[in-house]
């Protein structure tokens, strides 16, 4: 049986990509074959689109670390042809044939079976950005973060994280101070349920003191580097920040004294490798006690063949809300 995929190849003029047809022989060996309904557009997929082999090591490849679709094919006991399921993260997309495709084959540890007032195009409007999210709000609650301990930020607040982190903290009942570089985003992030937007340039430039004025309970990182930096010096006592991004840059530049003055808990995400057990608990939590009825607003639906454009978009740092990906 042949399909369609969206393909990244290598050849003499770079990297380019487009629509081909492709066969179930060319998927690789595993234990599920799943027809793909909807994948949805990540950062670490533009990465992997335009050639970068530290995410993509052999081309040419289908990106896409985000699937949702119905089982087509499985001789396990646990999934049942016509069980509708998720794929987010570990090997998918990355060097493993990924959700920018019209199926996916996969091992039985990947999957998770869709909760129940849940649509597997929901899932798609959350997708990796999502579940990074709900991840960090996990941990930040873990760590004992209560909304009555004070302002809780979001930087890198329009991205699909920042967005999703947004409305799901202000549900919770924090007061949630997104910050942003886009400032004709700021209506849109109240919308959203943020308290206030402060632009990112307060922020930035060199850390200016390793402890300043408390104001921070806590926070959701998507950028790292500078900006980071100069947030850890401002928190509370006992006060934790989920990091999960280093769109800013990978540097650090921080003190001692935060960690052992304020007992700062620096808490890392990593959404692709998470325990699927946690994965399990996250995807209830949107379907349950976590659900957003404005997911949807931020999406916008695109097919395969209109990939191209918003990759160059992510890429360029243009991209607001989510894009969810019609197979």
């Amino acid at each position: 049986m042949n399909f369609k995929a969206f393909v990244t190849e290598e050849t003499e003029k770079g990297f380019t990509s487009s629509i081909q047809e492709r066969s179930l022989n060319d998927l690789p060996a595993g234990d599920v074959l799943i027809k793909v309904l909807f994948s949805s557009l990540n950062y670490k997929d533009a990465l992997s689109a335009s050639g970068n082999k530290g995410v993509s090591r052999n081309y040419p490849h289908s990106p896409g670390i985000d699937a949702a679709g119905i089982v087509e094919e499985s001789n396990l006991d646990h999934f049942s042809n016509g069980d509708e399921v998720i794929v987010t993260g570990y090997d998918l997309g990355m060097n493993t044939s990924g959700g920018f495709s019209q199926y996916i084959r996969v091992p039985k540890e990947w999957i998770i079976k869709k909760p129940d007032n849940f649509s597997l195009e929901e899932s798609m409007a959350f997708g990796t950005a999502g579940l990074t999210a709900g991840l960090c709000v996990r941990k930040i609650l873990l760590n004992g973060i209560k909304p009555e301990d004070g302002d809780i930020f979001v930087t890198g607040a329009t991205g699909g994280v920042g967005t999703v982190a947004v409305m799901l903290l202000s549900k919770l009942g924090f007061d949630v101070i997104a910050i942003t570089g886009k400032e004709n985003q700021t209506d849109l992030l109240l919308s959203l349920g943020a308290k206030e937007v402060i632009n990112r340039s307060e922020f930035e430039g060199e850390m200016k003191s390793p402890l300043s004025k408390p104001r921070w309970a806590g926070g959701v990182d998507a950028v790292g580097s500078d900006i980071l930096s100069n947030l850890i010096t401002a928190t509370h006592q006992r006060a934790a920040i989920a990091c999960c991004g280093m769109v800013g840059g990978i540097n650090l530049n921080t003190s001692i004294f935060p960690f052992i003055l304020r007992g700062l808990s620096l808490l890392g995400i990593d959404s692709a490798e998470t325990l699927i057990e946690v994965k399990k608990e996250i995807w209830h939590n949107f379907a349950t006690d976590w659900k957003l009825e404005k997911i949807n607003d931020q999406i916008k639906d695109i097919g395969l063949d209109e990939l191209d454009l918003e990759i160059e978009k992510i890429l360029k740092g243009e991209q607001v809300g989510r894009i969810r990906i019609k197979n």
